[in-house]
Order: C-alpha cells, then structure tokens, then sequence
C-alpha cells in the first residue's frame, strides 16, 4: 500500500518505495527486493499477454480491431517518432551495448576498484539473487493460487461498477475482462496511477466495443478509478505511518 501511495506522486517511484519499505520491516537487502519487483512485473505482464489472447480469441474481430486501432498502432507511432524508424539507428544502439558490455566483462576487476562501478556490480548481483527466487520457491502452488486469485479480484473490482449506472448494469462479467485488459494497459502508461490514460481507453472502449455512451464511460472510468485512488491514499497513509514511524519503546 505504500508503493502504491507513492505512486500517486511519481509513476513507477512505488516500487521503489515498495523495497524501501519490505527492506526496513523485514531486515532484507533491498537489492535483492528488487529482483523480486522484476518478477512480479514479469508475471503481471504474462498474465495480461495471456488474458488478452484468449480475448482476441474468442470474443469477435471488434475487440481485437479495437485494441489494434486504439492501443498497439499509437504505441507503435509513439515509438517510431521518438527513436524514428531507420535501421540504422538500431544497428548503433545494440552495437553500443555489446561493446560496453564486453568492456566491462573484460575490465570487471578493475572497475570494482571504483566506488561507483562497485554499487553497480553489488546492485545487479542482488538484483539477479532476487531474480533466482522464481526457481526455487518453497511454496509454488500457494504462488501461483494467489495470483491467479489476484486477478479474478481485478476482474471482480471492474464488474461490480457495472451495477453502479443503468447503462452498463446489463454488461456482463464476460465484459469486465475486457475492461481489464485495457485499462491494465493504460494503468502501465508513464503517468501517475494512469490518471487520464485510464479514463480514456476505458470510456472508449466501452464506446466503441459495448455501445456505451461517452459520457456514461468515462463516469464508470471515474468511479472505478478514484474509488482505488482513495482506498490507496487511506491505507496507504496508514502503511507508511506504521512502518516508518519511528519505536518510543525504549531500549532494555
């Protein structure tokens, strides 16, 4: 809850905070916590990969045509406008990894000698023992029970708003996956906790997909939306009082 506080300043400073937090309750390197928010992305981004396929699938062309026209195509201008679309470009750019890469492989020993370069090599060594956790899990099956339990409650939390207006009370829970998957999308956009992003991919695929006027979709988007805001900036304030609250109790 914390992590998601933060987030409500800054995208994506949550996770960050999220280690901070677990690092200081726990008395685990942080380092290695964020080996860990690797692979809890990772999974999250499989898990909607996954859904949406099965959507594309078996909901119809509209729903798939709609994710093209609205989701894949502007991120795919984005990405040409910004690094542009010439090979060559791309030939630097990897060719300038592999070398730094080899150069560092080759004067590793050396670059531990420097202050910076020896955090860095710590960092990524924490980092990727964070990672390895995925292969040796104590408890695989609670693992993976709790995540696919966590993503029936996503759904779960966008149906019930359903009920909250007379012109989407009729869709169905068939339908909340889909407004699952594109507002998870737009959730992932650079900006705090997806605010504006998430109210505009929902209200129009509810238009485009559903039928639903403008107008109603974008009150559900805010309804579904700010209703998670507050319940992350209540708890979240009380997480990060408990946690970072400095101990009166004094020392035996």
């Amino acid at each position: 809850m914390t992590g998601y506080l933060a987030n409500l300043a800054l995208p994506r400073i949550g996770e960050i905070t999220r280690c901070v937090a677990l690092g200081k309750k726990e008395k685990i390197p942080v380092d290695q916590l964020f080996g860990t928010v690797v692979i809890e992305r990772t999974i999250d981004f499989f898990s909607l990969l996954f859904i949406m396929i099965i959507m594309i699938f078996t909901s119809g062309d509209q729903i798939g045509l709609f994710l093209k026209d609205s989701i894949l195509i502007p991120i795919q201008q984005k990405v040409l406008s910004a690094f542009g679309n010439t090979w060559i470009l791309w030939v630097v750019l990897f060719s300038f990894g592999i070398l730094t890469s080899l150069l560092i492989i080759r004067y590793k020993s050396k670059l531990r000698n420097i202050r910076f370069f020896s955090k860095m090599f710590n960092l990524a060594r924490g980092i990727i023992n964070g990672l390895k956790t995925i292969t040796n899990l104590k408890r695989k099956w609670e693992f993976i029970f709790h995540t696919i339990f966590i993503w029936i409650n996503y759904t779960l939390m966008t149906w019930v708003v359903f009920f909250s207006l007379e012109s989407t009370s009729h869709l169905t829970f068939g339908n909340s996956i889909f407004i699952l998957v594109i507002g998870g999308l737009a959730m992932s956009a650079p900006v705090q906790s997806g605010l504006g992003a998430f109210h505009y991919i929902v209200s129009r695929g509810l238009l485009i997909v559903n039928g639903i006027p403008l107008e109603d979709g974008l009150v559900y988007a805010l309804l579904t939306h700010e209703a998670e805001l507050v319940s992350a900036a209540i708890l979240g304030g009380i997480s990060f009082f408990i946690i970072f609250r400095k101990d009166k109790t004094p020392a035996p």
